[in-house]
C-alpha cells in the first residue's frame, strides 16, 4: 500500500510538472507572436524562456504558477499585461490600483501623482516628495523583485514601472512610506471606489458645465448616464469632461458615444496596428477608426482633464478629442497603458492573460503612450482652475 502512494504521488507530480509546463510553453509563444511593443520595450524575450522555464519543472500547484507568471509579465513591465487571477500576496494592478505615482529622476523616486481621495491623499502625502523607503526597506533594494531579469540595463520606465507596482501594495497588506528619509506615512491598503453613478455633473464658476465620469468607459449604461448630464448642461457656456478617474478603461461603444456628442462630422479619432500580421506573414495593416456626430451636439468650448489615472480607453479619447481638434487637454502624463489588448485562457489552467496586440496612436502619427496634454499641470485643483480660465477666456 505503502509503494501504491509513493507512486500515485509520483505520477501526480509529473502531471503537474506537464501540465504548468505546457501552459507556459502556450503563454510564452503567445507573447512571442502577439505582443505588439517588443520594439518599445526591448525585452529579450527569449532569454525570458530560458530564465524562467527551468523554474516551471518545479511548479507543484496553481498558487506557484501564477506567481511565476506574475515574475514573467513584469518583463514586460506595462500595466496592461496582467492575469485574470490573482492572490492575496499579488500585488495590486496599476494604475487601478494604485493611489499614489512617482516619477524617476536624478537616481529617486519622486511624487508626481496623487489620486484624489484616496488614502495616499489622506496620509499626507505631497507631489514634488521623495520616496526613501517601502515598508522599511530601502526602495532602490524594494524594488528588485519588480525589475527585468533579461536585461542588462535599465531604462527610466523599467525603474518606474518597479517602483509604482511596490507603491500599489499587495492585497494583504497595509503600506508604509519614509519620505525625504525623515518623514514616515501609514497608508491603508488601496480600496478601490464604489461609485453610486456613472457620471457625475454639476455647472461650476460663470455657468461651465462639468462632467466627471467615474471609471465607467466599460459599461455601456454610461452612454445614457452622460446623454443625461449633458442634457442638463447644454445652455453652459463651456464644458470640462474630467478623465483622470478612469483607469480601468473601457471600450469603444462608450467613448465614441461620448466624443460623438461634441463632433458635427464624420471623423477619424484614432489610428490601430496590427503588428502581428507583418510579423507572422510579412503584410502590414493599420486601420483608422472614425467617429460619428450623435445626438444634439454640444459646440461650445471643451476642456478635457486628463492625468496618470486616465488609463486605456481614457487615453484613446484623450487622444481622440485632441485629434478631432475639439478640445483643448489640460493635466499630467496618462497611464500610458500600451495599445489595445487581447484576452487569453490557457488551456490546462485556465488561467486568462491579456496583452497589448494591436498599436495604438493618435491620428497625427504619433503613439498614444506618447502624447503630452497641451497644458501640463502636476496638481489637480490647479488642473482644474485652468480648465476653467481656458473657458472664461473663450467668451
Amino acid at each position: 500500500m505503502l509503494r501504491i502512494i509513493i507512486i500515485l504521488g509520483i505520477v501526480s507530480s509529473s502531471f503537474a510538472q506537464t501540465k504548468y509546463q505546457k501552459d507556459f510553453n502556450t503563454y510564452w509563444e503567445t507573447v512571442d507572436q502577439y505582443f505588439a511593443y517588443f520594439d518599445v520595450q526591448k525585452t529579450n524575450w527569449d532569454k525570458v524562456r530560458s530564465i524562467y522555464q527551468p523554474i516551471v519543472d518545479t511548479i507543484q500547484n496553481d498558487d506557484d504558477f501564477i506567481r511565476l507568471l506574475e515574475m514573467t509579465n513584469n518583463e514586460l513591465y506595462n500595466g496592461h499585461i496582467g492575469l485574470n487571477r490573482n492572490l492575496a500576496s499579488s500585488s495590486r494592478v496599476i494604475p487601478s490600483g494604485t493611489d499614489i505615482w512617482v516619477s524617476y529622476k536624478n537616481k529617486q523616486f519622486i511624487v508626481s501623482g496623487i489620486r484624489d481621495g484616496f488614502s495616499a491623499q489622506k496620509s499626507g502625502v505631497k507631489l514634488g516628495m521623495c520616496i526613501t523607503a517601502y515598508n522599511g526597506v530601502l526602495i532602490s533594494k524594494a524594488i528588485k523583485k519588480f525589475l527585468p531579469k533579461s536585461v542588462t540595463t535599465y531604462t527610466k520606465e523599467m525603474y518606474e514601472y518597479a517602483a509604482n507596482l511596490l507603491l500599489a501594495g499587495t492585497h494583504n497588506q497595509s503600506r508604509v512610506l519614509n519620505v525625504n528619509d525623515s518623514l514616515t506615512f501609514e497608508l491603508e491598503k488601496v480600496r478601490n471606489k464604489n461609485y453610486e453613478e456613472l457620471v457625475t455633473s454639476k455647472i461650476i464658476d460663470n455657468n461651465i458645465g462639468y462632467i466627471k465620469i467615474n471609471n465607467s468607459l466599460g459599461n455601456n449604461n454610461t452612454i445614457a448616464a452622460f446623454d443625461e448630464a449633458l442634457r442638463a448642461l447644454e445652455n453652459t457656456n463651456g464644458m470640462i469632461l474630467d478623465l483622470r478617474d478612469t483607469p480601468g478603461g473601457g471600450n469603444t461603444t462608450v467613448a465614441r458615444g461620448i466624443m460623438g456628442r461634441f463632433i458635427n462630422k464624420e471623423a477619424a479619432y484614432q489610428i490601430h496596428s496590427f503588428t502581428y500580421e507583418e510579423r507572422l506573414y510579412g503584410v502590414e495593416r493599420k486601420t483608422i477608426e472614425l467617429v460619428m456626430p450623435r445626438g444634439k451636439i454640444y459646440g461650445k468650448k471643451l476642456v478635457v482633464l486628463c492625468g496618470k489615472w486616465t488609463g486605456s480607453m481614457g487615453e484613446g479619447m484623450t487622444i481622440g478629442f485632441d485629434g478631432l481638434k475639439r478640445s483643448e487637454t489640460v493635466g499630467a502624463d496618462m497611464a500610458d497603458l500600451l495599445g489595445a489588448i487581447y484576452n487569453y485562457t490557457l488551456p490546462e489552467t485556465n488561467i486568462g492573460f491579456q496583452i497589448p496586440v494591436e498599436k495604438l496612436f493618435h491620428i497625427n502619427g504619433k503613439p498614444r503612450e506618447d502624447f503630452k496634454p497641451k497644458h501640463f499641470i502636476l496638481d489637480s485643483q490647479d488642473q482644474l482652475q485652468k480648465a476653467i480660465e481656458i473657458i472664461n477666456a473663450s467668451l
